[in-house]
């Protein structure tokens, strides 16, 4: 079985490498019919669509961006892009259950040709397509993340629901139904992170 989804996936990536937005789909992960790799770092809690929709506003996010959502949760963000504006996405959850009910969703939303989840560890994943992150995790986990988020190419957008990045300065903050949403940009490469 192993060698069998080695060569799936070996086969896919070949196939998808053309182009970053083909790599963002070239990306995969066991089926999600186990259980996770390894207990989930935090609780699914859905965000608000109200709050969806101020963190893609805030990213200006369109039908050329490729968007990651970390901790993916039922895959709201990412489906609500795809219908909106026409963005791809890729969700990435470490708990098969959230994964089958946010590919469900893609499917009741039809947008399945622009936005996949996977079952994955995002601290594990190559999060180099992106041109959009999103996440709603917590303030250790965004610190710990924070090194690989900086290595990404600059000008890539970062958005996360109510927890900060440590002394990494946000571009914009905004509170909207006793929320928080920050946002910040990766600075080129070799320029440090604004502190503050």
């Amino acid at each position: 079985m192993t060698r069998r989804r080695d060569c799936l996936i070996a086969g896919a990536a070949l196939a998808a490498t053309a182009s970053p937005i083909g790599r963002a789909f070239a990306q995969s992960s066991p089926p999600a019919d186990g259980e996770p790799v390894r207990r989930p770092d935090v609780v699914f809690v859905p965000t608000p669509q109200s709050i969806v929709d101020q963190m893609l506003a805030m990213a200006s996010v369109g039908p050329n961006d490729v968007l990651y959502d970390l901790g993916s949760g039922d895959g709201r963000i990412p489906i609500t892009a795809a219908r909106r504006w026409g963005t791809r996405g890729l969700g990435v959850d470490i708990d098969p259950q959230r994964v089958r009910e946010a590919n469900a969703n893609a499917a009741a939303a039809g947008v399945t040709d622009r936005v996949r989840f996977v079952q994955g560890d995002l601290f594990a994943m190559d999060l180099s397509p992106a041109t959009v992150i999103t996440l709603y995790l917590l303030p250790a986990l965004n610190v710990k993340l924070r090194p690989t988020l900086l290595k990404l190419k600059a000008g890539t957008r970062i958005v996360s629901h109510d927890f900060a990045m440590g002394d990494w300065k946000p571009e914009r903050t905004v509170e909207l139904d006793s929320r928080t949403v920050y946002f910040w940009t990766v600075p080129p490469a070799g320029r440090p992170y604004p502190r503050g």
